[in-house]
């Protein structure tokens, strides 16, 4: 008569084990020498826990946006006394042992011709006052997806205490090549002084003029709008052509629409008055519409900043949840996170698989071949 098949998805809470490592003390019988078998490394020295649960931990905090002291509330739920200082020391030593990973991120991110920039504000608690400052988080990153190339996708993320130029001067220091970037004046000293050559951003261009069309339903905001969509649209068919094609593809579709919004938007801003958000949104697209143009002739070049953007989605999600960061030294930890989890997630993997293996092995592997320890390189990605 058959059968009757019905399925039900259900969920069973995480568990969690203890594992235990027992280590017989011998004696010689023939000289009463004491031997016994090392004590297997850990990822923290004579500490608790083991590199699935400091895995969870860090992938629960940066990838999903879960403070800690909402994590020690989940564990006590479990049976588990966790104390949120705790799980921040776990926190701290855990990046100490990433620290190199995120060091070769960045060595890789800053090996592409060309990268993208972008910094956020984070608090930070100010020592002996109970107040936050503002602090920056900085992202760098390289992704040659769009135009074929064969380097791994990255961010590279670090920390300041606050928004000067000679941040960003540091942490670019070597690099020669290109930067899409905003408008932000501290960049200003780096394309003076280096080899480094900007390329502006055309995301920011749009937004100006959908503020304006918003709060006003402008005509003329709707019409740069529209041409701008017409140079997205070319971008598309360009997405995944090499650079070559791509510089074809934009010279002949890309650069008459390119050449006439300037002209455009010369012709329009006399017309209007000289104060109003419009003409401000107009003269900010004419400057950075001179420092976009270098995309029209290099295949290798994006028609704006929305990398970096993308890789700043984490920090804004994840700040609204856990407030500001307790100290310099917190957020250097944040900045080391971010790095590989942000990588891994670009890269197709699994962040949490990826770095129990890492966080299992990290201590006892040379940090001459660290490389090898990068999520692309991964050794269980297909699985």
């Amino acid at each position: 008569m058959g059968e009757d098949v019905t399925e039900e998805l259900e969920y069973v809470p995480g568990r969690f084990i203890v594992n235990r490592t027992v280590r017989p003390r011998l004696a010689c019988s023939g000289c009463e020498a004491f031997t016994q078998a090392p004590l297997p490394s850990r990822p923290i020295e004579r500490g608790r826990p083991g590199p699935g649960l400091l895995a969870h931990v860090l992938v629960s905090k940066y990838a999903d946006h879960l403070p800690l002291y909402r994590q020690s509330q989940i564990f006590e739920r479990e049976g588990l006394d966790l104390d949120r200082s705790t799980l921040a020391d776990w926190v701290g030593k855990s990046t100490a042992l990433l620290e190199p990973l995120a060091d070769a991120i960045g060595r890789h991110v800053l090996a592409g011709q060309a990268i993208f920039a972008d910094d956020t504000p984070v608090k930070m608690l100010a020592p002996d006052t109970g107040k936050t400052a503002t602090a920056r988080l900085w992202t760098y990153g390289r992704d040659e997806r769009p135009w074929g190339g064969g380097a791994p996708p990255a961010s590279w993320y670090r920390v300041s205490p606050d928004r000067k130029g000679q941040h960003p001067k540091d942490h670019l220091a070597g690099y020669r090549g290109w930067m899409h970037a905003d408008g932000y004046a501290g960049f200003e000293d780096i394309y003076r002084s280096s080899d480094i050559h900007e390329v502006a951003c055309m995301a920011h261009v749009r937004r100006k003029f959908v503020d304006v069309h918003r709060a006003q339903g402008s005509a003329i905001a709707d019409e740069a709008i529209r041409r701008i969509a017409q140079l997205y649209a070319i971008e598309k068919e360009a997405r995944g052509s090499p650079p070559d094609r791509r510089v074809e593809i934009r010279q002949a579709k890309g650069a008459p629409i390119f050449d006439g919004l300037e002209s455009w938007m010369h012709a329009q801003l006399p017309t209007i008055t000289g104060k109003s958000p419009l003409a401000m949104a107009i003269r900010y697209g004419l400057t950075r519409m001179k420092r976009l143009r270098p995309y029209l002739d290099h295949g290798f070049l994006e028609l704006d900043n929305n990398t970096a953007e993308r890789a700043m989605r984490s920090v804004a999600i994840g700040r609204k949840n856990y407030l500001f960061v307790g100290s310099q030294t917190g957020g250097r930890s944040a900045a080391i996170a971010y790095t590989p989890i942000e990588t891994a997630k670009l890269n197709g993997v699994d962040p949490q698989g990826w770095l129990v293996d890492t966080l299992a092995c990290i201590p006892d592997y040379k940090i001459t071949r660290v490389d090898d320890l990068l999520p692309w390189n991964w050794s269980n990605h297909a699985a």
